[in-house]
C-alpha cells in the first residue's frame, strides 16, 4: 500500500519551532505574554475586542465553560443538530440540562431556522449551532430566531476558523462561541481552544472560571497592587483549570498568520475536487455557498446514491485513502436518552463521505484520491446496476 493520506493533517515547520525555542528560552512556559498576544491576535480576526476572548485548553473545555456562562442547568434544554460532535453534547448534559436534538439538511448537513424552531420548547436556555465542515449555513436566520425568542446563541465554530458570512466572522452571530486548535484543525497550537462571549460582564467572569474560579490570576499581578500579602485569594466560583500555555499559544501565532496559505491552498483543493467530480454519476459535491458566504473548507463531503458509499469508503482504504463520516448522529447515542426520528439527517449518514482535506495535500495526493474515487464509483455503480 502507498502512504496512507490522511483526512486531516496539521502543517507544522521551522517557524513554529523557532517560537517555541524562544519561549524556552525566556523561562516563562506557562499563561503569559505569548497567551495574551495569541488572544489578541485571534480577536482581531474575528474582529472583536480582546477582553471578550479567553483562550484554554481545548474546544471541549470552552464548550462546558461556555454552557455554564450560560447558565444551562437542570430543568433547561439545549437545542443542537444531530450531526455535531459528542463533546458538544456532554456539555450539554454534564450540566444537568437536556440535548434536542434537531434535523439538518440532507446536502449541507447544516440545521435550518426552521429545523432549529421546531425543536424548541417553552425549556429551550440556549441553541448550540454547528458550522458543519466550515460552511456558515443558515446562521443568520438562527441568530434572528433565537433574538425574536430570547434564547442564547452558542455557536461551533471550532471548523469555522475563516469562515465568514458578508464579512462577519462565524462565531460573531450568537452571545457565546468555541473555536478548537487541536491537532487536526486548520490553525493548530498541538492542542487547546477559545471562548468568545459577547456579554462583558459574563466576558470578564470567563478567564476566572478558567483558573479555578480565582479572583486574581498570579500572586505576581497581585503583588503590583498589595503591598502586603499577595499570596492571598479569593474564590468567585468552584472552577476547575482550563488555562492554556505560552508554549502552545506561541505555535498558534504562527499558524495563525500562516491562515492566509492554508485557505489558498484549502480553496485550490476543493476547486480542483469540484470540477473533477462534476458530473459524476452516483455522486454529488457539497452545496454551493450563498452569496457572500465563505467557507474554511475544513471538510470536504460527498453524497452517494444506490448505498454504494461504504464499498466506496473501503476501496479508497485499500488504495491508501483515508476517508470517515463526520458527525455519528446524537440522537442515536443511548446515553443522550432521545426518541426522535429526524429523516434528513438519518439519511445523510448513510450516503455521506469525508474526503481528504488540507493544505498539505501535494497535487499527486489529489490526482490520488480523484483518481480512485472515480475509478470506485463507476465501479460499484455498474456492479449495483448488475444486480
Amino acid at each position: 500500500m502507498s502512504e496512507m493520506i490522511n483526512i486531516f493533517q496539521p502543517s507544522l515547520g521551522t517557524r513554529e519551532l523557532a517560537a517555541v525555542q524562544e519561549v524556552f528560552e525566556s523561562n516563562w512556559i506557562g499563561r503569559g505574554p505569548r497567551t495574551a498576544a495569541f488572544e489578541a491576535e485571534f480577536a482581531r480576526h474575528i474582529g472583536v475586542d480582546p477582553g471578550h476572548v479567553t483562550s484554554v485548553n481545548s474546544c471541549t473545555e470552552a464548550t462546558f465553560l461556555a454552557m455554564e456562562l450560560a447558565g444551562v442547568g437542570p430543568g433547561t434544554e439545549v437545542v443542537m443538530p444531530t450531526v455535531s460532535f459528542v463533546g458538544a453534547a456532554n456539555a450539554v448534559a454534564a450540566r444537568g440540562a437536556r440535548p434536542v436534538f434537531c434535523d439538518v439538511d440532507p446536502h449541507g448537513l447544516n440545521p435550518t431556522a426552521d429545523s432549529i424552531r421546531a425543536a424548541m420548547t417553552p425549556r429551550t436556555k440556549a441553541v448550540l449551532v454547528l458550522h458543519y465542515g466550515g460552511y456558515p449555513g443558515d446562521i443568520a436566520a438562527i441568530a434572528q430566531l433565537c433574538r425574536e425568542r430570547g434564547v442564547l446563541l452558542i455557536e461551533d465554530a471550532a471548523i469555522a476558523i475563516d469562515s465568514r458570512v458578508d464579512g462577519r466572522a462565524c462565531g460573531t452571530f450568537g452571545d457565546l462561541a468555541v473555536w478548537s486548535f487541536d491537532h487536526g484543525k486548520i490553525v493548530v497550537t498541538v492542542d487547546g481552544g477559545m471562548l468568545y462571549v459577547r456579554d462583558p460582564e459574563l466576558a470578564a467572569r470567563a478567564p476566572r472560571l478558567a483558573y479555578f474560579g480565582l479572583e486574581q490570576a498570579s500572586g505576581y499581578d497581585q503583588a503590583q497592587r498589595s503591598r502586603t500579602r499577595w499570596w492571598e485569594f479569593e474564590v468567585s466560583a468552584f472552577a476547575r483549570r482550563s488555562v492554556t500555555n505560552d508554549v502552545l499559544t506561541a505555535v498558534g501565532s504562527v499558524q495563525l498568520s500562516r491562515l492566509p496559505e492554508f485557505m489558498a491552498r484549502r480553496r485550490e483543493v476543493a476547486r480542483r475536487y469540484d470540477q473533477e467530480f462534476a458530473g459524476l454519476q452516483g455522486m454529488s459535491c457539497p452545496p454551493q455557498l450563498p452569496e457572500g458566504h465563505e467557507t474554511s473548507h475544513y471538510m470536504y463531503w460527498v453524497r452517494f446514491d444506490g448505498g454504494i458509499r461504504d464499498e466506496v469508503a473501503r476501496d479508497l482504504y485499500e488504495r491508501g485513502i483515508y476517508t470517515t463520516f463526520r458527525y455519528p448522529l446524537l440522537h442515536k447515542v443511548a446515553a443522550y436518552g432521545s426518541d426522535v426520528v429526524l429523516p434528513d439527517a438519518e439519511d445523510a449518514a448513510e450516503r455521506t463521505l469525508l474526503l481528504p482535506m488540507h493544505q498539505s495535500l501535494s497535487d499527486d495526493d489529489v490526482e490520488r484520491v480523484v483518481t480512485a474515487v472515480r475509478s470506485s464509483v463507476r465501479a460499484r455503480r455498474r456492479a449495483d446496476e448488475g444486480r
